[in-house]
């Protein structure tokens, strides 16, 4: 048994290694291309739900952007209590004409608390020819939005995406390359930007859609409950016609959160709050992605660790070449992070960490706190308890 389980393991990680799209080498950017000859509109909407420590920084970004065409800035104050609206009020001021403070009504059943935010801006927004969705702790480099806007010209892009670099300090340095990891393995960022290919994905701290490709799915409504909402948008979008194009990339520094991960708690909530959601709310495919994950990631170094205990050359080989060949295929993310080398080898406790939050969501889910975000629940806990309201079913891709 020690045996076929180490042999597993290997199989999985030569599949991993070799067939799945090289998500691993984590060297999709953004680059610069081509100014167009007319650069387009863009509203910039962004949802912001107690979000005092962040809004100011975020918000100057988009306002001193270096865009060559005309852009305008939404602020959601999602009912925010700690002062966010305020504060974004005192950054615009009466002189500052390209941007504007919404305050937001609450959801309607059904509704999650962003696409609800997001769907105010954009019924404020006019008719711009993009609208770029940022999360409020997001600090965008000066070129960010315009070299978004080139690329997405000049390819042709319905929606275009950066993974934003995330803090990385404290518990982050060792969590933080692991979930960047963990999301392109699900989400293969090759897959997701081949018009080809049926798999999408987006990051939703920063996301430019072309306007009509918006209305063209009908807005946000579709997907009004959606928890893992960038990937659902993206889906939506890149399955209306077989040519729709999308792209997702990762930041350097052109996106960067501001979202402090130095604590375990921060990104323990982070993952706990939609993991059960990626998982279809699926108890039993919950206790089948535990089993793989134990196989895949936990029984190589147990078995490599434990060989003067159970003498067994053949799982012992079988073990080591699949633990250095997770190692060795996990390097590429942690040099984007700048972590050292050997930091590889750990990536096994980074993968126990993350399925017990994973277990944690869904402890959470059947206990009725599904969801939870800044004291809002996920909108498809209160419709499975009886509230009422519809909305879809969230669709992982």
């Amino acid at each position: 048994m020690l045996t076929f389980i180490a042999i597993l393991s290997f199989l999985a990680w030569g599949y991993l290694f070799a067939i799945r799209d090289g998500f691993w080498r984590a060297n999709i950017f953004l680059g610069n291309a081509p100014s167009p000859e007319k650069w387009p509109s863009v509203t910039i909407i962004v949802p912001a739900r107690n979000e005092a420590e962040n809004i100011a920084k975020s918000l100057e970004a988009h306002l001193h952007c270096d865009y060559p065409g005309d852009f305008a800035v939404r602020i959601i104050d999602d009912q925010s209590t700690d002062g966010t609206g305020g504060i974004a009020d005192r950054i615009t001021g009466p002189k500052e004409q390209k941007a504007e403070i919404i305050a937001g009504a609450a959801p309607p059943a059904g509704w999650s608390g962003k696409l609800w935010a997001l769907q105010q801006g954009v019924s404020a927004a006019g008719s711009p020819n993009y609208f770029l969705f940022a999360d409020a702790d997001i600090v965008l480099a000066r070129s960010a939005l315009r070299r978004l806007v080139a690329k997405a010209e000049h390819e042709n892009l319905a929606l275009t995406s950066l993974m934003a670099k995330l803090d990385a300090r404290g518990w982050g340095a060792f969590l933080v390359p692991a979930f960047i990891y963990f999301f392109q393995k699900i989400y293969p960022f090759a897959a997701s930007n081949d018009p080809n290919d049926s798999r999408a994905a987006a990051a939703g701290g920063c996301v430019l859609v072309r306007r009509e490709d918006l209305d063209a799915i009908g807005g946000f409504e579709k997907i009004c409950g959606a928890m893992i909402d960038d990937c659902t948008l993206a889906q939506e979008i890149k399955d209306r016609t077989p040519s729709t194009k999308i792209w997702l990339g990762l930041a350097q520094e052109e996106a960067v959160s501001l979202r402090d991960n130095r604590s375990l708690s921060s990104i323990w909530n982070m993952v706990a709050r939609t993991a059960f959601a990626q998982l279809n709310y699926s108890n039993l495919i919950l206790v089948g992605a535990a089993l793989g994950m134990a196989v895949a990631y936990l029984a190589p170094p147990l078995i490599a660790l434990t060989f003067f205990h159970h003498w067994n050359t053949t799982a012992e080989f079988f073990a080591l070449c699949a633990w250095a060949m997770m190692a060795f295929i996990y390097l590429p993310t942690l040099k984007l992070y700048d972590r050292p080398p050997w930091e590889a080898a750990a990536l096994p406790g980074a993968a126990a960490l993350f399925m017990a939050m994973t277990v944690s969501s869904a402890l959470r889910y059947n206990s009725g706190r599904g969801g939870e975000w800044k004291g809002r629940a996920d909108p498809m806990q209160k419709i499975n308890q009886g509230g009422a309201g519809g909305g879809g079913h969230p669709r992982t891709p």
